[in-house]
């Protein structure tokens, strides 16, 4: 299955920014794990902090063959409006998934505006929040 995983902003400082919560793990120390756990799958990895690059590589997955898409919107989640606009129409299976629960946090990161056009939402389980994302995929497209 040619899977798209998708990182928006600020994952690019994983294992810098706020290690307690987001744990010590780069974003390469991600991808290698995902690679590792999932060999079977062609995985390819995308970060942008900006939001009209993460709307266009999406607006991209649908005419490149991509069959799934994991993507942590990162703060995307909680207020881009246009993010969710360019995910609705992508027909792939498609999971949100969140490092941290983001459900026990500020008051403002409970809503995920782009969560309402997702097959799922999967949060709080660290690195396990992606693999979980990509275990789903494999369900929904088998259906």
């Amino acid at each position: 299955m040619k899977i798209l995983i998708i990182n928006g902003p600020n994952l690019n400082l994983l294992g810098k920014r706020n290690p307690g919560m987001y744990g010590t793990g780069s974003l390469q120390d991600l991808e290698n794990f995902l690679r590792d756990e999932f060999p079977e799958h062609e995985l390819s990895f995308y970060q942008s902090n900006v939001e009209g690059e993460l709307i266009n590589k999406v607006q991209e997955a649908m005419e490149d063959g991509t069959e799934g898409l994991v993507i942590n919107p990162g703060g995307y989640s909680h207020t881009s409006v246009a993010l969710r606009d360019g995910l609705e129409p992508l027909e792939i299976p498609k999971v949100e998934v969140h490092i941290s629960n983001i459900h026990g946090r500020e008051d403002f990161r409970e809503k995920s505006v782009t969560g309402g056009v997702m097959n799922g939402i999967i949060t709080g389980f660290g690195k396990y929040s992606y693999a979980l994302g990509i275990r789903a995929l494999e369900q929904l497209a088998s259906h």
